[in-house]
């Protein structure tokens, strides 16, 4: 009877808020009248209001990961605390894995539908590496998935152990187009200095028979991402490479000029590079 009693007054709790816009059903005092009529009130309160709070929550964080892959949120430093777990739930869930290959197999679908190769040695590609070719996901296990503040120095110590995983779908993917006859550029904003180690651990995990592989110089260490990008393909464009496609997992990877002819964006909801 008093469960009966318990599950009405939710209900009618609920009917209540449809009427009332002011009535909020977190509200505490609401609940301690009721209470004094129904002491099983307090469990089930309690249940209630946890269930509406994670389910709030998780909306929440999931519009936030989607609008930082959308790029409307920009510039961020961290990941909000309270979609940390979130964040990290989607990174190394099975979710991740079908989002990139479905951005995988539009890339297929490109190559094999649009693209027409020329065959002088001038049709290329632009691949980024982290988060792109290699996973620096076994660091930010470590790191708080993206929200402690990143500690350059820490990461690039960990790049420097060569020991970052290759992402199986875009290493498949890399010898799809480099077997079609593409020159491979690989581009990424790690600094020169890392270009060791950063051979190392590509060769290491399958990479291979890449053109070029372009890291930022001293000169453009203080430069944007997204303009360092841009001049690499500026440059490219002016030995007269043609520019077929590009895949990365940050925005500032593909914006500004010359713009290739698709661009294809891998999911990372960890960091932000501007």
């Amino acid at each position: 009877m008093a469960k009966c009693l318990a599950l009405s007054l939710i209900t009618l709790g609920l009917f209540i808020g449809l009427l009332s816009p002011q009535w909020n059903i977190l509200n505490l005092g609401w609940g301690k009248r009721v209470e004094e009529v129904n002491p099983e009130w307090n469990i089930l309160n309690r249940i209630l209001r946890e269930k509406v709070v994670g389910d709030n929550l998780k909306s929440y964080c999931e519009s936030w990961r989607i609008n930082v892959e959308l790029n409307n949120i920009r510039g961020f430093s961290v990941v909000p605390q309270e979609c940390v777990e979130h964040v990290k739930k989607y990174m190394t869930s099975s979710q991740y894995k079908a989002d990139s290959r479905r951005a995988v197999e539009e890339i297929r679908l490109y190559l094999s539908g649009f693209c027409t190769l020329k065959g002088d040695g001038k049709d290329s590609w632009i691949f980024d590496i982290d988060e792109t070719l290699l996973s620096t996901i076994p660091y930010y296990k470590k790191h708080g998935f993206g929200g402690e503040k990143l500690n350059l120095t820490s990461l690039e110590a960990w790049m420097k152990q060569s020991k970052a995983p290759a992402l199986d779908h875009t290493l498949e993917l890399f010898h799809e187009i480099k077997n079609r006859g593409f020159k491979i550029f690989l581009v990424s904003s790690r600094k020169e200095s890392l270009r060791s180690a950063t051979v190392d651990n590509l060769v290491n995990v399958g990479y291979h028979g890449w053109t070029t592989l372009k890291l930022r110089g001293f000169d453009d260490e203080l430069v944007e991402v997204k303009k360092y990008h841009s001049k690499v393909r500026e440059e490219l464009v002016d030995e007269g490479y043609r520019i077929w496609g590009i895949v990365g997992d940050q925005w500032s990877t593909f914006d500004g000029l010359p713009i290739p002819n698709r661009t294809f964006k891998l999911p990372n909801s960890i960091y932000y590079k501007a």
